[in-house]
């Protein structure tokens, strides 16, 4: 984080981490990057994270594993980038994408050019080569996505066969599962749409997921195919959703005892 921040946050907080990402969304907004819609998003991520203590538990670990597993095997794996994404997480998204030979590409529900640019150059500072958008030439738009999220890259996200989507709608979601694609969501709430409809769900902060997943990618990155097809073969998403579920009930008895 740049010292400039608005608020002055002792590193002897017991959330000092926590509340220096909230002040990067808050940057994001004044930036012009980050959506007022993201910092809600995001609030509402955090409620989940307490029920976890905010640290990456098993099923999360094996979700981000089988993710990397799944986006090493694929022919055209695209990495999806929004605002908070871009706040939280540019250059682990940048290396993640590198390590995988992953095409990014910023989509956008609030969508404006200068959003689409802004959100470019960080990806750019952080060490992207070539970043696609809805506001490219050559563009498609998902089937039943009226909103602009549904406007997406002919050579990124409509033509990928695996789509990492962190921080994702549930609609378009489902739209990229019905077009055939493998679709790989990170969100904190097991039981939203998203989690529920994507392939591979992955139920943990952003900020621990992406980091996990470029260890996961350098650890099996060099397994062979028929491997890395068996640790997909052997994952259940819903069984996995179900563990997190008995996780944060776990917790619940935590709290009652």
């Amino acid at each position: 984080m740049k010292s400039g921040d608005d608020i002055h946050i002792p590193k002897s907080h017991p959330r000092y981490k926590s509340l220096m990402y909230r002040q990067r969304l808050v940057r994001g907004i004044k930036e012009g990057y980050v959506s007022e819609a993201g910092l809600i998003a995001h609030g509402r991520g955090e409620a989940f994270d307490y029920l976890i203590s905010e640290q990456t538990i098993k099923p999360a670990k094996e979700a981000e594993q089988v993710a990397i597993a799944a986006m090493l095997l694929s022919k055209n794996p695209v990495i999806s980038v929004n605002g908070n994404v871009a706040a939280l997480v540019p250059k682990e998204i940048v290396r993640l994408g590198s390590i995988l030979n992953a095409r990014i590409e910023i989509n956008l529900f609030h969508r404006t050019l200068k959003r689409e640019k802004l959100i470019e150059k960080i990806l750019k500072e952080n060490g992207a080569k070539e970043v696609f958008s809805g506001g490219m030439k050559k563009t498609r738009r998902l089937p039943g996505i009226d909103h602009p999220r549904g406007i997406v890259s002919e050579k990124g996200i409509f033509n990928a066969d695996t789509v990492l989507v962190p921080l994702e709608d549930g609609d378009r979601t489902e739209s990229l599962v019905a077009m055939g694609k493998l679709v790989i969501a990170i969100d904190l709430n097991p039981l939203s749409r998203t989690a529920q409809k994507a392939s591979i769900t992955i139920v943990d902060n952003i900020v621990r997921a992406i980091p996990n997943m470029i260890e996961f990618a350098d650890e099996i990155g060099g397994w062979k195919k028929e491997k890395l097809k068996k640790l997909i073969e052997n994952f259940d998403n819903k069984k996995n959703l179900n563990d997190v579920l008995l996780s944060y009930r776990s917790t619940y008895c935590r709290f009652d005892s």
